[in-house]
């Protein structure tokens, strides 16, 4: 048993990734942002597939289309494997919390 709001990290200086639980085809993983975005080089290319819900605060994805999503709380997104994105913005006064959910 957890609590998702539970145990967030204070001060961030890294963005903060925990897994909640792994089985087969399927992760679980918190990530708490702030002000935190994808490296300027470099874009997310995974083999899984990704659903993910911002459960507090905001967030933007890029898409290597060009698209972009702006993100609030209650949005949620599924990214179809090696779907080129990046994470452009997140709330740098606030923490955003996402639940990401990685299945093949």
């Amino acid at each position: 048993m957890g609590n998702i709001f539970s145990s967030l990290p204070d001060g961030l200086e890294h963005e903060s990734f925990e897994e909640l639980l792994r089985h087969k085809n399927i992760k679980i993983e918190r990530i708490v942002s702030q002000g935190h975005t994808s490296p300027e080089n470099g874009w997310y290319d995974q083999k899984e597939n990704e659903w993910v819900i911002v459960l507090e605060g905001s967030g933007s994805i890029l898409f290597e289309s060009g698209d972009e999503v702006n993100l609030i709380k209650g949005d949620y997104l599924n990214i179809p494997a090696h779907t080129r994105h990046k994470v452009t913005w997140t709330d740098p006064n606030n923490q955003t919390i996402w639940l990401a959910i990685h299945y093949s």
